[in-house]
């Protein structure tokens, strides 16, 4: 792309504002937060000065103009040096392209040809001086009309005889060219504009000569001279147009809610009443919503009722044209003209054509006729001697012009050839010849690698898709040769024993450099570069120059086109010579073959089905063949169309055919099944194609949760004009959710390796689409990372005792930050808007990342700060990745009408080795729940039951705390086993005081335990201790909550393993992603392990019992919990005794508005329990009425008693009474003075008080009874047992699950387990037995028992023995012909075989 002076301009300093640019903008308007609409609206000069879209990926200021004085002899001290042996190119040492050219008078006349040998460079140095340097402009005053738009330079070889080089200023972008009055009407945006190189008639002469045909003429291309970019950006142009900012479909200006619609079932009827305060009125809006209804319904509805609607604002396009030009320059001799030609070589990737080289031997010879200066003019004549001249330039101008040509064409630059020279005569070539090129050379060859390296070779390989099709062995071994610079030229033609019409359009053609090695004699691959058969449509053609990069970092599989992208050149340039033609892919039409093909039988269509349940990566070639030969049997049905597709044998005509008849007629039951199509498996342009078509099917907020896989498959896509691509850009214009997202996936993705350039140009096309406000707040946000990044860096270098010093004074900067900007939005979610800090509550983490903790001051009022953690040093991609998983584990669990109490808390990466994490309020470790119960806390049963016993003295709000856990732990302990997270401690679990439990640190999954030698760290399948069971099942009051909570497991372990394909495709996208853990199929296959889809639900339902019970006994886990709580507390300290705990001061102190006033009993009501009727006034002048009974009373005292001493208390009533007194009514008097006293102080704020008198509790749920919390408990007392039964094909399947109330004649808890036989039993061999659950009254099995060979059920008998290390216990007998297949019933036990 196209270059001018200066420095390079990195993204990140987008719109901060440089004092020196011309067009400088500042983001951070004074106008206020009010006044800023956030939507997508026009693009102003900021973008023009500091974004690259329609330019150069490498900006520069234009204060600093850079000129290589070496080509002029100036003697300029300011200039870099360059590396010896290694010339660095412009865009190399951050500088302008150099301005190259022949001095004008350097041809002499017919007549008086007097030519000397040039000066060394040495001596040039000394004869012109820097002051010698002027602007171009009073130069071509003969030349140029002042104000003309279409200015043509006529810059070459005159008889003009210039005393000084010239120039052609570099003009920032945003200024033309002005005359002596200041006017500026000739724009660089004119694409008219251009520089011609080429023989122009002497000033003054009058005649109007015609150029030579030798003449070059540059024009400005504005869009990029390599025809994929000009694609692209036209493309992107599009689709901005088509969304205009007065469209307030797509640009509300509001960042709508993420809405997750709930099935009806699960909300019913309910309706929500909503008071709404606004500004405009003193009274609340009241709107009633049902319970269904999402967020973005809610404030349409608002803005309707209080006629606010958006502001309309324009969207306008905006292009960033920078540009390049060549300019000649003028000087005497020979020499200097091969110098300048040299130079112009190395400002084009240091690549010397053949024809330059030829062009370039003529000179000399040339010149030794000069030497001889009369037999020069003996023997040619004036003509012949301004013709001999005219052809060795002539060579060298035409040689120069075709490597400006196919530099331009290969790389993207800001010029291109204003007329494009005429393609040889096409070759005879068709789609059933051979693919033949020719290798050319290998340009600017390290010096480092020519004395290190005897001899260089290269070899050539086809690759689809990752694998191999063919490979030519290494060519032959030549040296690097010294011209301009080093170079290997071989020159040598490349056959492939392969029919073009045999390979597909998205082969790949990689070549790698190797080097024989002077010392070992070894062949060593030093680099490689690659590129695509056919770019666009047609097949590659002509000259094409390949950047070449370092073996070091070569991808083993992926190969992509956007690996090759084309931006810029490498130090070292492969040259390729393709055939000429216009060669075009022919696409194969969809062709159904069914000769001979048998329909499958009823056994062969569940073999496939069982086979669909395998992922495409994971099958076995044999199978494959399999689902490949039953192809036109699969159906959504029954398979997956990747899994279908991913088993074709080949990539051939005819069976892409095939193919393409498979996916025109399937039929797709859910869009995200076309999310395995988009993976690297998948190169095939209308497969991709297909898939983003069903993708698009999505909503806005669905595509927001499968946006990181969609940016990871971008690197896949053959163009950036892709389907997908439009699809991203597209959304990210409808929504600003996905706008910000997508902003900073991308942003974060410049840091891939190979596609650094690829995602860069896609992140200026969104930043081009966006408009100016959005990227204002973009600016911001990045600005408050780096300030965040830097106070980071300044706490982490500090020694221990100051870093709380060092903290506290470089808060400074962030409150800085907010005097400038006043609100900025967080990077973690854009309706998070904040507008300071709080100082006091900042502070940081001693874990050796030392991460940052900043309480940021909430913009919106009523709501509290937002608490962040800053990390750095840590590689936060991992994280993102497990917990996007489990949001749509939590998001498949809903849909299924299964709430989990899920906290999947927000998780940004937002650079190389940092990012942002959302803190969840009112949350605390487990492993600071262990210390407070001392030493060995995490070896007590009671730890979890004692610390929310202690936060709930209500049994309403502890049951709901009950509840919470109850959920929330099952849920945790299913995704962390099917993505095996490891490192699990007590400090990396945490309960919230509503009692809800999530894990936090992601960075080893997949299985990667750390190991201590040979042995585990993490051995338990999940984290499940016996202290969690305890407080679910109350400590053994409610054994049968833990078969609930084992059947809880157990669903949403089936619900999930019903998705399987999605996850393990989400995972897919992400292997060539550069994570650590998740890099090889092995990885995938852990997973699929772990979901087991093979298995039926009740297979699975056992598995996961298994599973849970290991978890149950294994002590390691409190081991490990316990040594991790004595580290950190040789840490902090030394163990002290355990403080007395005290409630904490925001469990007793709320809302002012729901304190109460006064409480007074109005009247009772005589029953068994007398209830007095209480009227409840509240500050906020709400009047409502409770009835409570005198016990109720009391205990609301004793609770009280345990929060304050006793003396700061009113004296509560007597139970006891006198006889013969009227007891109700005395009492009524009683406590009417009890609670005057009691609410006349600050305990009118307490929770028990305010839970008490309005039913009101932390979570705002009603007190209800345990039963109908966690599931009605069994009044029935009799043993049971519960049994589910399936018979298919004469299998008969039977699963024990549970037994209840199981005990032996002295009371105590037996060790039960059962015997099974199959009645009429003659030979006595059909016993099974199950394991023992040892003492327990209700013991949880899912075992599963199978009797193979039943041809019938009517007649059988099912006996079931419970027995207690031998002692019996109870048995019952089942006629299995009045059985009810497939569904739990619990049998009752007799005490005797029946």
């Amino acid at each position: 792309m196209a270059y001018f002076g200066g420095m390079p301009l990195s993204q990140d300093e987008f719109h901060d504002g440089h004092v020196n640019d011309q067009a400088s903008y500042s983001p951070f308007h004074s106008r206020s937060a009010g006044q800023i609409r956030l939507g997508f609206d026009q693009i102003a000069d900021e973008v023009s000065n500091e974004i690259f879209f329609y330019g150069s990926s490498h900006l520069h200021h234009p204060e600093e103009n850079f000129f290589v004085a070496d080509i002029f002899g100036l003697d300029v001290t300011e200039q870099p040096p360059l590396h010896a042996g290694y010339p660095l190119s412009h865009w190399q040492q951050g500088t302008a392209s150099p301005v190259i050219g022949f001095r004008s008078s350097f041809l002499p006349a017919d007549r008086n040809c007097s030519m000397v040998d040039s000066y060394p460079y040495s001596e040039e140095r000394e004869t012109y001086g820097r002051s010698s340097i002027f602007p171009t402009a009073n130069v071509f005053d003969s030349h140029v009309e002042r104000g003309n738009k279409n200015l043509n330079f006529q810059i070459g070889f005159d008889n003009v005889d210039a005393q000084y080089p010239v120039f052609l200023d570099n003009y920032p972008f945003g200024q033309g060219m002005r005359d002596e009055s200041g006017n500026s009407e000739a724009c660089l945006t004119d694409t008219s504009r251009r520089l011609k190189i080429g023989p122009v008639c002497p000033s003054g002469s009058g005649q109007d000569r015609e150029p030579a045909s030798w003449s070059i003429q540059l024009v400005e291309a504005n869009q990029g001279s390599n025809e994929n970019m000009v694609a692209f950006c036209d493309a992107v142009g599009k689709i901005r147009s088509a969304y205009p900012a007065y469209d307030l479909k797509t640009n509300t200006g509001k960042i709508w809610s993420v809405a997750t619609r709930f099935p009806d079932h699960i909300l019913g009827k309910l309706k929500f009443r909503i008071s709404v305060w606004t500004d405009s009125s003193p009274y609340p809006l009241l709107i009633t919503q049902n319970a269904g209804c999402i967020t973005h319904d809610l404030i349409v509805e608002i803005l309707h009722c209080t006629n606010q609607y958006p502001v309309q604002e324009e969207l306008c396009l905006c292009f960033l044209i920078i540009s390049f030009f060549l300019s000649l320059h003028q000087q005497h001799g020979v020499s200097n003209v091969i110098e300048a030609a040299k130079t112009i070589c190395s400002a084009l990737c240091f690549v010397e054509t053949r024809d330059i080289t030829d062009a370039v031997k003529k000179l000399p010879n040339i010149r030794k006729f000069y030497k001889d200066s009369e037999l020069f003019f003996t023997l040619f004549t004036g003509k012949e001697r301004f013709s001999l001249i005219e052809d060795a330039v002539t060579d060298l101008s035409l040689a120069i012009s075709h490597l400006i040509h196919v530099y331009s064409s290969s790389f993207d630059t800001g010029f291109q050839l204003a007329n494009i020279p005429r393609s040889p005569s096409c070759a005879d070539i068709n789609l059933d010849s051979q693919l033949s090129f020719t290798v050319y050379a290998a340009h600017n060859i390290p010096e480092a690698w020519v004395s290190s390296y005897k001899t260089f070779s290269f070899s050539c390989s086809l690759t689809y898709a990752g694998k191999t099709i063919c490979q030519v062995k290494v060519c032959k071994n030549i040296p690097a040769r010294r011209s301009f610079f080093f170079i290997v030229d071989w020159n040598e033609i490349i056959n492939f024993p392969l029919r073009l019409k045999a390979l597909p359009r998205e082969t790949m053609l990689t070549i790698k450099l190797l080097g024989a090695n002077s010392i070992s004699k070894n062949t060593e691959v030093l680099a490689w570069t690659c590129c695509p058969l056919y770019p666009k449509q047609k097949f590659i053609h002509g000259t094409v120059l390949l950047s070449m990069t370092l073996y070091s970092t070569f991808p083993t599989t992926m190969i992509a086109p956007g690996i090759c992208s084309s931006d810029i050149a490498a130090p070292v340039t492969l040259q390729i010579d393709f055939p000429e033609t216009n060669l075009e892919f022919i696409k194969p039409e969809p062709e159904e073959k069914r000769d001979n093909l048998e329909e499958p039988t009823k056994e062969c269509l569940k073999h496939i089905a069982r086979l669909s349940q395998t992922h495409c990566l994971l099958l076995p070639e044999q199978k494959r063949r399999i689902l490949w030969f039953y192809r036109y049997y699969c159906n959504h049905e029954n398979c997956s169309l990747p899994l279908v597709l991913g088993s074709a044998p080949s990539w051939d005509r005819t069976t892409v055919s095939e193919m393409y008849a498979v996916l025109r007629r399937w039929r797709f039951s859910n869009p995200l099944e076309a999310l395995g199509l988009l993976t690297f498996s998948f190169p095939d342009q209308d497969i991709r194609r297909t898939a983003v078509q069903q993708i698009d099917n999505l909503s806005n907020d669905e595509l927001l949760e499968y946006l990181p896989q969609l940016v990871q498959v971008l690197k896949f896509e053959w163009s950036l004009e892709s389907p997908l691509v439009k699809l991203l850009l597209n959304r990210s214009l409808q929504s600003i959710q996905v706008a910000h997202q997508l902003y900073w996936l991308l942003k974060n993705a410049q840091n891939e390796a190979h596609f650094k350039t690829w995602y860069r140009k896609l992140l200026a096309a969104l930043q081009f689409c966006a408009g100016e406000t959005l990227n204002n707040e973009f600016a911001k946000e990045r600005k408050l990372i780096r300030v965040l990044e830097d106070i980071a860096e300044k706490v982490k270098a500090a020694s221990d005792p100051k870093r709380k010093e060092v903290l506290k004074m470089e808060l400074s900067k962030l409150q800085q930050f907010f005097q400038e900007v006043k609100v900025c939005r967080l990077p973690l979610n854009p309706a998070l808007v904040v507008q300071g800090i709080e100082a006091d509550s900042c502070s940081y983490f001693t874990s050796n990342a030392l991460p940052l903790k900043i309480s940021f001051i909430n913009a919106n009022v009523p709501s509290g700060n937002i608490d962040i953690i800053f990390k750095m040093g840590d590689d936060l991609r991992q994280d993102m990745l497990v917990l996007q998983i489990i949001r749509v584990m939590d998001s498949i669990w809903l849909q299924e009408g299964l709430d989990m109490q899920m906290i999947v808390y927000r998780c940004l990466s937002t650079g190389k080795g940092q990012g942002l994490v959302q803190m969840v309020p009112d949350a605390t470790t487990l492993a600071k729940i262990h210390r407070k119960s001392g030493l060995i806390g995490p070896l007590k049963e009671n730890t979890i039951k004692k610390w929310f016993c202690h936060h709930h003295p209500l049994e309403s709000s502890y049951q709901e705390a009950i509840r919470n856990f109850f959920y929330s732990c099952a849920g945790w302990c299913v995704v962390t086993f099917i993505l095996g997270v490891c490192d699990r401690h007590n400090d990396n679990i945490m309960l919230t005081s509503a009692g809800h439990m999530f894990h936090i640190d992601f960075g080893r999954f997949l299985g990667h335990a750390q190991t201590f030698g040979s042995i585990r760290r993490d051995r338990a399948p999940f984290i499940f201790t016996s202290e969690m069971e305890y407080f679910i099942t109350e400590g053994g009051k409610n054994p049968q909550r833990f078969q609930e909570f084992v059947e809880l497991c157990c669903r949403a372990y089936n619900i999930v393993r019903k998705h399987s394909q999605l996850l393990l495709n989400l995972l897919e996208t992400m292997l060539h992603a550069g994570l650590p853990e998740l890099n090889s199929i092995q990885d995938l296959k852990y997973v699929y392990d772990n979901l087991r889809p093979q298995d039926s639900d009740l297979q699975a339902t056992s598995y996961f019992t298994r599973k849970i019970k290991e978890s149950l006994e294994c002590f390691p886990v409190k081991l490990n919990n316990l040594i991790h709580t004595l580290v950190q507390m040789s840490v902090t300290g030394s163990a002290k005794p355990a403080a007395p705990e005290t409630v904490p001061q925001e469990w007793i102190m709320l809302d002012t508005e729901k304190a109460i006033a006064r409480a007074t009993i109005l009247g009772f009501n005589k029953k068994p329990d007398s209830l007095y009727l209480v009227q409840v006034v509240q500050t906020c002048s709400v009047v409502t009425f409770v009835e409570k009974s005198f016990d109720q009373f009391a205990k609301l005292h004793s609770h009280l008693q345990k929060q304050f001493p006793s003396h700061t208390l009113p004296e509560f009533p007597p139970s006891w009474h006198l006889p013969f007194t009227d007891l109700e009514h005395k009492r009524v008097k009683d406590l009417n003075l009890y609670l005057k006293q009691l609410l006349s102080g600050p305990r009118k704020l307490n929770e028990l008080v305010l839970s008490f008198f309005l039913n009101w509790s932390k979570n705002t749920l009603a007190e209800e009874p345990s039963s109908a919390i966690l599931g009605l408990q069994s009044t029935d007392h009799t043993p049971g047992v519960q049994l589910v039964m399936s018979y298919e094909h004469t299998r008969l399947t039977i699963m024990l699950k549970h037994m209840r109330n199981l005990r032996l004649p002295d009371g105590s808890a037996p060790s039960a387990h059962a015997e099974f036989y199959l009645l009429p039993d003659p030979d006595e061999v059909t016993r099974r037995k199950t394991r023992a659950v040892s003492k327990s009254t209700d013991p949880t099995y899912n075992e599963i028992v199978v009797y193979d060979t039943v041809t019938e059920l009517r007649g059988r008998v099912l006996k079931l023995v419970v027995k207690s290390k031998g002692a019996f216990v109870g048995a019952v007998n089942i006629q299995l012909s009045s059985v009810q297949l497939n569904e739990e019933k619990w049998y009752p036990l007799g005490n005797s075989i029946i």
